[in-house]
């Protein structure tokens, strides 16, 4: 019997925007629907994310998300809501392609969320985890390809993990990064700004050392015309939008035509 393909589709795609194809779109996850996952999978994004961090996903949920993705192309990361090796041994057991480390500061954090998602030899993540094996394979066939395929994504997202970017780049098996904007802009005292003063010009700076370090940068856009600008700016992961984002994008302007409440200050 064949070896189940355990290639990584969203590195391939990181790889084509890098060669100057379009960035990987994706979807960020906070229903516990899994026919949110289902359809965007259905429908085409190269990746989601499942968020643990903010929402009321708990394991169980990612699972059912998992599922429903089943045999299509699109990855799986999950936002784990702390750097824990307990929570990101968890989550790769299930069988997500990969996960987002969030309010990474420091190189020596994000070489510590590296190991916890490393088998030993490179790290410490426990041996287990069936489901990720597909129920068939055998454990050296499957450690042989998880550590090579599985990607660990650090949130850029505080003024100290600006300040500390070039050595956060330098960690050894970093391949992605992913900008948080509004925590980055809070952080730098912009407290409820997207982009406050200076903060644009700051990402865009990382996202240049990111490039020359040949490691791919990741953000949320905001609408349409922020998709295409995050794109020229030179991200190749760009998420579209969140699930509760593209339901009240859709809702707001019917209700506002319809003569019902007005929507001025719109945080998604």
């Amino acid at each position: 019997m064949p070896l189940p393909d355990f290639t990584n589709p969203l590195r391939a795609k990181l790889k084509g925007a890098a060669a100057g194809n379009r960035p990987a779109y994706g979807l960020w996850v906070t229903l516990d629907s899994p026919t949110v996952s289902e359809m965007a999978a259905e429908l085409g994004v190269d990746w989601i994310t499942i968020d643990m961090e903010h929402g009321c996903l708990d394991y169980s949920d990612v699972v059912q998300h998992l599922r429903a993705v089943k045999g299509s192309d699109t990855a799986v990361l999950v936002r784990v809501p702390a750097t824990r090796v307990d929570t990101i041994k968890r989550v790769l057991d299930l069988g997500a392609d990969g996960v987002l480390l969030p309010l990474i500061r420091t190189a020596e954090e994000l070489e510590e969320g590296m190991k916890y998602g490393r088998y030993p030899g490179r790290g410490v993540r426990g041996i287990g985890g069936e489901r990720s094996m597909r129920w068939s394979m055998k454990l050296q066939e499957y450690l042989e390809v998880a550590d090579r395929e599985t990607m660990i994504i650090p949130l850029i997202e505080t003024a100290d993990a600006s300040d500390n970017i070039e050595s956060i780049l330098k960690v050894d098996g970093l391949e992605t990064i992913f900008i948080g904007p509004a925590d980055l802009s809070s952080s730098r005292g912009y407290l409820g700004q997207w982009e406050g003063p200076g903060v644009a010009e700051d990402i865009l700076r990382m996202v240049r050392l990111a490039g020359e370090a040949g490691i791919s940068s990741g953000i949320m856009a905001m609408d349409n015309d922020d998709i295409l600008a995050r794109a020229e700016q030179g991200f190749r992961m760009v998420g579209l939008a969140s699930d509760v984002g593209l339901i009240s994008r859709q809702m707001r302007p019917m209700l506002r035509d319809l003569g019902g409440r007005t929507f001025d200050n719109r945080w998604f």
